[in-house]
């Protein structure tokens, strides 16, 4: 780990300039779902706080080390058994802003899930702006490849001297197909090209999702629903490439889980 002297990120830390709140529902308990994000020192980083909870085991840290399941959402949790689930997007979102530390107060155990996508949370954000902090921001640079694969499923880190992800996926609903999508990782970029790609999901499964107690809060409100020849949401896609923008916008949010930005190619089918 490097100072980031030769990335285009910024060099100090930042946090917000204010706070916000907002509510919804859980996309898989279908709760309602009270979040508050606040300013938090240097060397925070993304502190979840479960106010149901005693206040001595409330505190679940957005790192890599704390995810307990990613079947269908990010779900983490503290040595207490405590877990937020479906952390992605809004991390994707503080990523995005280039947010280093706050606090996230939850009033239950799931982020509201809000229109499906990242683009509700960066609105937020941008309007209630960032500010520097009196401490070096830290980056992880890639200084050789590294690859995890699964079947014929792969991600891997190449040396970049920016932060890049690329993503393809490959499903075989025709309304999808093949879809590839790559960028660098600013913030307008983000929030122009990818924060409001929606989460998807498909007819065919959501019998089977209910009965496990699972997307109990979805809707067309809060996600694009595929059948087998159509999209179903009256209103269509914001982008032709929807499904794949959405891919990279949950890479964007679980890569933050390392707890420090990343300068280098990610690459992932």
């Amino acid at each position: 780990m490097l100072t980031n002297t030769r990335s285009r990120i910024p060099a100090w830390q930042h946090t917000l300039a204010g706070e916000f709140t907002c509510v919804g529902r859980g996309l898989h308990s279908g709760h309602r779902a009270g979040m508050r994000l606040r300013p938090a020192p240097p060397g925070t980083g993304i502190r979840f706080l479960r106010m149901d909870v005693d206040a001595g085991q409330r505190v679940v840290t957005a790192h890599w080390r704390n995810v307990v399941e990613s079947e269908l959402c990010t779900v983490i949790a503290n040595e207490h058994g405590v877990t937020v689930r479906t952390v992605e997007h809004l991390l994707a979102a503080l990523r995005g802003c280039e947010i280093d530390n706050a606090v996230v107060e939850l009033d239950g155990p799931e982020v509201p899930i809000m229109d499906g996508s990242a683009a509700p949370f960066v609105s937020l954000l941008r309007r209630i702006g960032a500010v520097p902090q009196p401490a070096a921001r830290r980056a992880l640079f890639i200084r050789q490849p590294v690859t995890v694969s699964n079947g014929d499923r792969y991600a891997m880190l190449l040396p970049d001297p920016q932060a890049r992800i690329t993503v393809e996926i490959n499903f075989p609903n025709p309304v999808i197909g093949r879809q590839r999508y790559s960028m660098t990782l600013d913030p307008a970029t983000f929030a122009r090209e990818i924060a409001s790609a929606r989460t998807f999901g498909f007819a065919h499964d959501l019998q089977a999702l209910r009965a496990r107690g699972l997307a109990a809060g979805g809707s067309l409100r809060s996600a694009i629903l595929v059948d087998e020849q159509r999209v179903v949401n009256e209103e269509g896609l914001r982008f032709p490439d929807e499904f794949v923008r959405h891919k990279l916008l949950d890479c964007v949010g679980d890569l933050s889980l390392l707890g420090l930005p990343v300068i280098g190619h990610l690459v992932t089918y």
